[in-house]
Formats: C-alpha cells, sequence, structure tokens
C-alpha cells in the first residue's frame, strides 16, 4: 500500500461539562471524525488521505480541532457542515479554509488570547 499523501487528526478529546477550556467532543460520539471519514470514502480519497481521530491537541478554547499533516494546517470551530469545504477546498484543491484556519499566533503558544488566564 502506498503511503497517505496527508493526515487529518481531528481531537476526540473530551472534558467534563462545563470545563473552562472547553471540549472538542462533548457528547463522545467521534461524529466528526467519522464523517471527515465516510467524506474522503465518497470521494475515492480513502486510499490516499487518512482521517484519524486524536487525544487533546491543546487547542480546546478553538475546538472542535483539526490538524493536516504535512501541510500544518490547523483547523478551529469545525463543524460537520464544514467538511465538504474542507475536503473539496484544501484537501483536493491545495487552498486551506482561511475562514476556520487558526492564526499561528493562537497554535501550540500558552499566551493566545482565547486562553483563559490562570
Amino acid at each position: 500500500m502506498a503511503p497517505f499523501e496527508k493526515h487529518l487528526f481531528i481531537c476526540c478529546n473530551q472534558r467534563p461539562a462545563g470545563h473552562p477550556r472547553g471540549c472538542c467532543d462533548p457528547s463522545a460520539s467521534e461524529a466528526l471524525q467519522k464523517a471527515f471519514k465516510k467524506a474522503l470514502a465518497e470521494r475515492g480519497l480513502a486510499r490516499r488521505i487518512r482521517a484519524n481521530r486524536s487525544g487533546c491537541l491543546d487547542q480546546c478554547e478553538h475546538g472542535p480541532t483539526v490538524v493536516v499533516y504535512p501541510d500544518a494546517v490547523w483547523y478551529g470551530g469545525v463543524t460537520e457542515g464544514d467538511i465538504p469545504e474542507i475536503v473539496d477546498r484544501h484537501l483536493v484543491g491545495g487552498e486551506p479554509v482561511g475562514r476556520l484556519r487558526l492564526a499561528d499566533a493562537c497554535v501550540n503558544t500558552a499566551t493566545c488570547t482565547h486562553k483563559p488566564r490562570s
């Protein structure tokens, strides 16, 4: 089998209700990851692009969070309704979806304005 061209990591982490950081999969259904897999399969991309569920990506305040590698493009606030646009525009067309893309200043930093101050 040829290697995958891209990997999507879809945060499926759960936190208790009311947690100050939020939660990417409060229903624990993994619905977003399953919907990505379905969309990829419907377009014949499942052998080229892998949609993996992941644990916490430490972007809880921006959740639900999805990261695409090797592109290193981080998306926040992703809904099932956004999946066709991400798949068609970014994964097929090569153009990240700007309205969902997390700012570089928010990824992997303790100083993001979206994170609660301790």
